[in-house]
C-alpha cells in the first residue's frame, strides 16, 4: 500500500462503492459528508487519478476506481481478519467464517460438520455462499470468501493452494415418476433436455467429453442454473435431466422429488477439494470448521 494512503481512507472508498453515494457512504459510517468528500479527494490525490464520476444520482467509479475496489476489499477484509485472528488466539469465539460451498459439500458434509462447529464456537458467525469454483474464485481471490470446498477446477490461480477432501462419482437425476426412469444406458438419454449447471467454465465441455468417452453425441442442453432451488424446480416440474453429485439423491431432502436414473455407465466425477489462499493462513475460525468438514468426510483423523 501506498505510504501515505491510510485504512481510513480505503475504508471510506468501500463504503463509497457500496452505497453509489458519498452521502450514502458518509450516513452509513457515521461521518459527516464534508468529511467523507476530503477522504475521498485525498485519496484520488495520492493516486494522482479520479476514482469516481459525480452524476446526480449518486457516483459511478471510474476504470482505475474499479481496480482499486477489488485490492481496498482485500485490504479490509485482511484487517477484520487479523483482529479475528487476534481475539481467537486470546479465547475468543467470535469472528466470521464466511465459505463457498458446492451443493455436494452442501448436502454430504455440511449438516455433521455445523453442529460440532456450532458447539465449538457458539458465538461465531457463518456465512455460505452456495457455487462452483468459476463462480467462487474471484471472491476467493480478494479475501471475501475464507475457503471453498467443491469440484476441483480445471484451473486455478497459482496463488491458491488445494487439498482433497473426497473422491466423488455423479448419477442422471431426474424427477420421481420420469419417463426414463428405468433407462439403463447414456444412449437412451441422448434425446431428452438436459440442464448445465456451471461446473465447467465452457459450457459444451459438461456433457461432451462424459457422452463422447462412450461414442455417443452430447445431449441437447438449452438451460443453465446455477442454484439449487432453481434446479430443483425445473426438474420436478419438467422431464428435463441432470448430471449431479450422488449426494443429491442419498439427501433426504429430496428423496421425494428426484431420483437416480440407474445407467450402467461409470459417471465419474471431479473430486472434492478444499481451495484456500496459500499466503494468508486460516483464523482458528475457520480453520476448525474446514478440519470438520475433511473429518466428516473422512480424510482427517
Amino acid at each position: 500500500m501506498h505510504p501515505n494512503i491510510k485504512l481510513h481512507h480505503l475504508r471510506d472508498f468501500v463504503a463509497i462503492a457500496q452505497y453509489s453515494s458519498v452521502r450514502g457512504a458518509a450516513r452509513a459510517l457515521g461521518m459527516a459528508q464534508p468529511a467523507m468528500t476530503r477522504s475521498l479527494r485525498e485519496l484520488e490525490k495520492e493516486l494522482q487519478t479520479p476514482l469516481v464520476e459525480r452524476h446526480a444520482k449518486g457516483v459511478i467509479l471510474t476504470e482505475a476506481g474499479n481496480r482499486l475496489l477489488v485490492r481496498a476489499q482485500g485490504v479490509m477484509q485482511e484487517v477484520r481478519r487479523a483482529g479475528e485472528e487476534i481475539r481467537q488466539l486470546g479465547g475468543s469465539g467470535a469472528g466470521t467464517v464466511s465459505v463457498g460451498l458446492s451443493s455436494a459439500a452442501m448436502l454430504g458434509l455440511l449438516p455433521q460438520a455445523l453442529a460440532a462447529f456450532r458447539a465449538h464456537f457458539p458465538l461465531a458467525k457463518l456465512r455460505i455462499v452456495e457455487g462452483v469454483y468459476p463462480t467462487i474464485e474471484s471472491r476467493l481471490l480478494n479475501g471475501q470468501l475464507d475457503f471453498f470446498v467443491g469440484p476441483s477446477p480445471e484451473r486455478r490461480d497459482k496463488s491458491l493452494s488445494q487439498e482433497l477432501i473426497f473422491t466423488n462419482e455423479r448419477v442422471v437425476v431426474g424427477r420421481k415418476g420420469h419417463p426414463l426412469h428405468a433407462a439403463n444406458s447414456l444412449a437412451q438419454l441422448t434425446q431428452v433436455d438436459w440442464v448445465l449447471t456451471g461446473l465447467r467454465e465452457r459450457e459444451a465441455q459438461e456433457y461432451e467429453e462424459l457422452f463422447a468417452t462412450y461414442d455417443l453425441p452430447a445431449p441437447k442442453t438449452s438451460m443453465r442454473i446455477e442454484s439449487t432451488l432453481g434446479l430443483l424446480s425445473v426438474l420436478a416440474s419438467t422431464d428435463a435431466l441432470v448430471l449431479l453429485p450422488r449426494q443429491w439423491t442419498d439427501s433426504s431432502m429430496f428423496k421425494a422429488l428426484l431420483i437416480a436414473i440407474p445407467v450402467q455407465e461409470k459417471l465419474l466425477a471431479p473430486d472434492i477439494v478444499l481451495i484456500y489462499r496459500a499466503s494468508v493462513p486460516l483464523t482458528p475460525v475457520a480453520e476448525k470448521l474446514a478440519t470438520l468438514l475433511q473429518r466428516q468426510a473422512g480424510t482427517q483423523s
